[in-house]
């Protein structure tokens, strides 16, 4: 089963939980990690409400990137799914991509 983050998609949005729910769909990925808002509190309370440890809900794209490539290639997230507004989606590809993670934007 792939492993999978996500950037964005918090509670209070309302296109994540589709991208969640497609990337699910299957039983072929699983969700492992996020920062799912740019408010750290948000982010902790969405990744609770989808049952995540604490360890591995992230305060900012750029610690969920870094702490994820630094984790065991069989632990570490597959791929990341970026589900921001269109203008934030460059900079944590990007970030993503350079630690060779693999990027889903669906559009």
């Amino acid at each position: 089963m792939l492993k999978f983050g996500m950037i964005g998609g918090g509670l209070g949005s309302y296109i994540g939980k589709f991208h969640r729910w497609g990337a699910m769909l299957d039983d072929s990925a699983e969700l492992v990690c996020g920062c799912f808002s740019s408010r750290p509190d948000v982010s902790l309370a969405s990744g609770r409400e989808y049952f995540l440890s604490d360890e591995r809900i992230y305060a900012s794209f750029r610690e969920m990137i870094d702490r994820e490539a630094a984790l065991p290639e069989g632990v570490r997230m597959d791929f990341v799914s970026i589900v921001t507004p269109n203008f934030l989606h460059f900079e944590p590809a990007m970030a993503a991509l350079d630690r060779g993670f693999d990027v889903v934007l669906d559009k």
